[in-house]
């Protein structure tokens, strides 16, 4: 069970915490032994058989506090009534910060992070994730506004590795690049017809790239704020590549090496 004692304040422990739902997702996720998860919400209409009972059990198993609730409240807590199948979950996320939190923290100026501006595909999102975690990237900021919501599709798209994935938390993204600005971060877009090449692009050591939405770019405040536009070379007439593509490149760029 997630112990709210080994962190600072209870702020910083919930700020970590992520809710998800439907059964399926909430049994696979209990049988992982590494991630450690704070509550399970029942509804209390659901009926004591099946896959239910086998969640209810392994939750008393681990020791998990088991919280019934009417099946309203349970949809304000899964945000999806709809789809939640009377189940929600609490999983401590290790790595989820709170944007400022995190640039107050980190003293080392060498940094790369992704930011996502209006990335609503949820497989793409989860495969963003997945390679930004694997490769040379240190945090994915994500916008509160206008993304995915960090539901089942994504945790599959991203392998599991959402749980364990360095995201850092922001209302809206145009804010959030101020911040890193104000810490001297070089904002760079990722746009079809950028004069400069990804791949000749000499980053400053604290640099945010900007990936947009997957049919529409990256949006009219966030471009206001680019310091550098950058491009992927292509050949045999195709004109871009899939968004979670791009953040592979961007994670493995032999130039963002350290």
């Amino acid at each position: 069970m997630a112990d709210p004692s080994l962190y600072a304040d209870k702020k910083s422990f919930f700020d970590r915490m992520l809710t998800i739902y439907g059964r399926k997702p909430v049994l696979e996720t209990l049988e992982d032994r590494s991630l450690a998860c704070h509550a399970l919400h029942l509804a209390e209409s659901n009926r004591e058989a099946g896959i239910v009972a086998d969640i209810r059990q392994c939750a008393q198993n681990l020791g998990i506090p088991i919280k019934l609730h009417t099946r309203e409240a349970l949809a304000r807590i899964s945000k999806n009534g709809k789809q939640d199948q009377g189940v929600a979950l609490d999983v401590l996320c290790p790595s989820f910060q709170q944007l400022p939190h995190y640039l107050s923290e980190r003293t080392e100026t060498a940094r790369r992070l992704l930011a996502l501006d209006g990335i609503n595909n949820p497989q793409n999102l989860g495969m963003i994730i997945r390679s930004a975690a694997a490769g040379q990237i240190d945090g994915i900021i994500l916008p509160q506004k206008g993304t995915a919501a960090l539901g089942p599709l994504v945790i599959k798209a991203s392998a599991g590795t959402l749980y364990r994935a360095p995201l850092l938390m922001h209302p809206a993204l145009p804010e959030a690049l101020k911040l890193c600005q104000n810490q001297g971060a070089q904002v760079c877009l990722l746009e079809a017809g950028a004069p400069l090449s990804l791949f000749h692009h000499h980053a400053e050591e604290f640099c945010v790239y900007v990936l947009g939405n997957e049919t529409e770019g990256v949006s009219a405040q966030v471009r206001a704020l680019a310091d550098a536009r950058l491009s992927i070379p292509m050949r045999n007439g195709v004109e871009s590549l899939n968004v979670a593509v791009t953040a592979s490149l961007i994670a493995y760029a032999p130039h963002l090496e350290r």
